[in-house]
């Protein structure tokens, strides 16, 4: 599964919650067979030509996909904003979600609602999506707190939180994958490089060498918001590459290595790494199950006509 094809199922899933049917009252696959037919080539030529202007839609958008599940579900809340910048959006945690992802979204949901019998009605991807969200009317700062993993989090802890969902820790593990393609921010690991701990400068966990590199594209005074590749080797490419680099000492996130560090889950590290097929199975079926979480139907929810607002 290339890069572009994994997107653009991406991108169909995450609008899926932007616009659907009201009366919604069980997620499946062909929710949508009568309403847009012609929905997957409709998101697909949009995502596409977005995808031309910049690799970052890739890795944003599936950011902003998680960032949505695991705070009260998949309704695209994360989407609204409010004027006194109080939506989750608005989170510290969530200022780093890159523009470009809730660009995508806008420009895919435009392309669905310019075609006359298709306005707010999306379907699926080009494989077996379950349809039938609807859109979430609350979107709060507060919401986001201790919902979401932080770089610095080890197994245990991020187990417990994938848990909390009905997740695994074989979705954990294959969901952390689609760092492959993702980036994140100097200050988001430079304690890992500079002020490990006392006695110990650099994370004993990270490989040497590319700690070194670390320092030189992040030195203690540059600008913490500069953008670091969380795949060094093939970061346009949506492979087993991520797990590889694990088993080197090359994950850039504390959370990231600690997967290899870890014994429980060390074996599936090396399974990952070792069977990209694999890798998209598992990834396949984790990110479905995310898309279950919180799903709100009838009236828990509403079609929104814009992204940002509620009706």
């Amino acid at each position: 599964m290339g890069s572009l094809s994994f997107l653009t199922f991406l991108v169909n899933l995450f609008l899926l919650q932007l616009i659907t049917n009201c009366h919604a009252t069980k997620l499946r696959v062909d929710y949508y067979r009568n309403t847009c037919p012609n929905v997957e080539s409709i998101v697909k030529n949009a995502v596409e030509m977005k995808l031309q202007q910049t690799f970052v839609t890739a890795p944003a958008t599936l950011r902003l996909f998680f960032h949505d599940c695991f705070v009260q579900g998949c309704d695209a809340s994360v989407m609204l904003a409010t004027r006194n910048s109080t939506s989750e959006k608005d989170n510290p945690i969530n200022l780093s979600l890159a523009g470009d992802g809730f660009d995508t979204v806008i420009k895919a949901k435009a392309a669905v609602d310019g075609v006359p019998g298709c306005q707010n009605k999306t379907g699926g991807p080009s494989y077996a999506v379950e349809l039938g969200r609807l859109d979430g009317r609350i979107s709060t700062k507060a919401s986001v707190t201790n919902h979401l993993p932080h770089p610095e989090f080890k197994l245990a802890k991020l187990t417990k939180m994938f848990a909390s969902h009905g997740l695994t820790l074989t979705d954990l593990i294959a969901l952390s994958g689609a760092h492959t393609i993702g980036f994140s921010h100097c200050s988001q690991f430079s304690k890992r490089i500079y002020n490990f701990k006392s006695g110990k400068v650099i994370d004993p966990s990270l490989n040497i060498g590319y700690a070194k590199q670390l320092q030189n594209v992040c030195p203690k005074d540059v600008d913490p918001r500069l953008a670091i590749d969380m795949d060094p080797i093939t970061p346009r490419t949506f492979d087993n590459q991520y797990y590889k680099n694990l088993q080197q000492g090359i994950g850039l996130l504390s959370s990231d290595q600690s997967l290899f560090t870890h014994k429980s889950s060390r074996n599936l590290v090396n399974l990952f790494a070792s069977d990209n097929t694999a890798f998209e199975r598992a990834f396949v079926i984790a990110i479905t199950k995310l898309g279950r979480i919180g799903v709100k139907s009838g009236r828990q929810g509403e079609i929104r006509h814009d992204c940002s607002m509620i009706n």
